[in-house]
């Protein structure tokens, strides 16, 4: 394998914020663009070529083909349809997964034996299909999950308190979707119970913990009200999957992992979980001690997901 060699499908929004975080960064040491349209491909790999000057490494990127990915360390799957207004992301469940589909069978049989990683909405159902195409093992198969809603919980949470976001440690789990939930026994400011800290602090009470989930909860669809999609934050937080991942840094992320039975609640699907990620992809799953109402909120999350790939039949 290369050292660090990325694979992009699909070259809309998404994918590009992605690539072009990545090379501003200085990310990855070859990049590859895909998509259904190639002239696009070629036309953003010349655009992000001629940026190379200001960016902090050398790198090589280029339109290719499936036949690229054969030595990639990592395919990341941004291509599908975009959700639309009032819209929510398991609307988009049939149309793209037959995209998935077809995108895993061209990436596969070009030998591919890297990781997946899945952005393309929705994610965890996506993700799933992507385990069952390819055959690869569960945990070199990852979706985006939670990773982007997290981040937006966290900068709710750091605005409210005025702490930096660094120190605010928080997740949302369960589905991308609007069944996720905020894990508020297990979120900490520093090292410091949030519901500790609303105790200590005037500027935020008890209330606004569901004005602050509600907020991130209704984010995407703000976003795309005003202004058609969300294409930058999901694309930094991909960044930060690939660096984990690159780097082989065992960094804990909430991402779209298979669970296989470390949670009590449907085994048989992707769910947004905090995992431990590695140059392995998935080390495993990081295991909380969740109050009985987010194990049910975990547990009804899952049963819905698993419920659309009943009717997918996969």
């Amino acid at each position: 394998m290369q050292s660090s060699k990325v694979v992009i499908i699909g070259t809309g929004l998404v994918g590009m914020s992605y690539a072009y975080s990545l090379v501003n960064q200085g990310t990855v040491e070859e990049l590859v663009l895909i998509d259904i349209n190639k002239d696009k491909a070629i036309g953003e790999s010349m655009d992000l070529n001629h940026g190379l000057a200001f960016s902090p490494r050398k790198m090589k990127i280029y339109a290719g083909d499936y036949s690229d990915c054969k030595n990639a360390n990592l395919v990341v799957i941004t291509a599908g349809v975009n959700q639309k207004e009032g819209e929510t992301r398991l609307h988009l469940l049939n149309r793209n997964a037959q995209i998935m589909k077809s995108v895993v069978r061209g990436v596969m049989d070009a030998g591919f034996d890297g990781i997946f990683l899945v952005a393309t909405n929705p994610v965890d159902i996506l993700t799933y299909v992507v385990l069952k195409e390819s055959g690869l093992p569960s945990n070199r198969v990852i979706g985006s999950g939670t990773s982007l809603d997290t981040a937006r919980l966290r900068y709710e949470i750091s605005s409210m308190i005025n702490v930096s976001v660094a120190n605010v440690h928080a997740y949302i789990l369960g589905e991308h979707g609007d069944s996720e939930f905020v894990c508020w026994s297990n979120a900490f400011i520093g090292a410091k119970p949030i519901l500790d800290v609303i105790e200590d602090m005037k500027e935020i009470n008890f209330e606004d913990l569901d004005k602050i989930y509600m907020r991130v909860k209704n984010a995407a669809y703000e976003i795309i009200n005003k202004k058609n999609a969300t294409y930058y934050a999901i694309g930094l937080a991909l960044v930060k999957i690939t660096v984990a991942i690159l780097n082989n840094e065992n960094r804990i992320l909430p991402i779209s992992a298979y669970n296989n039975g470390v949670y009590d609640i449907e085994k048989d699907v992707y769910i947004g979980l905090p995992a431990v990620i590695n140059k392995d992809g998935v080390h495993h799953v990081v295991k909380l001690k969740l109050s009985d109402d987010e194990l049910e909120k975990l547990n009804k999350s899952a049963n819905i997901l698993k419920s659309h790939l009943n009717d997918m039949n996969i």
